[in-house]
């Protein structure tokens, strides 16, 4: 998934969208055989009630929450941000990628 992201980066560079890159690296990680879902909805309950939402940029392989950002670095919130999808959606692997600074940073989360 990584070599997928590196590929994105170094094809568009910096500069875009978040929803450009996503589009990229799904095409990308669809054309090494990866199975991708893109923007998939999660819902959150709190003691049996439902208090939102969220939308995960995409799931790999059903089993890996990647969160993308397009920003200068990745910072603890986006971590923050990542573990707390992952503890709604029941998966354990997050992977958050940054396309915004000079070089792909990517940042492996777990629960």
């Amino acid at each position: 998934m990584i070599g997928s992201a590196f590929e994105v980066a170094n094809v568009l560079g910096r500069g875009f969208l978040e929803a450009v890159y996503r589009k990229a690296l799904t095409h990308e990680l669809r054309s090494r055989g990866f199975p991708v879902r893109e923007e998939i909805e999660f819902k959150i309950d709190y003691k049996g009630v439902n208090v939102g939402r969220y939308i995960a940029d995409m799931i790999v392989a059903d089993s890996v929450i990647v969160e993308i950002k397009a920003v200068e670095a990745i910072a603890s919130p986006h971590i923050g941000q990542t573990l707390n999808y992952l503890r709604a959606s029941g998966l354990k692997k997050g992977l958050v990628l940054n396309f915004g600074s000079s070089r792909l940073g990517f940042k492996r989360v777990s629960l």
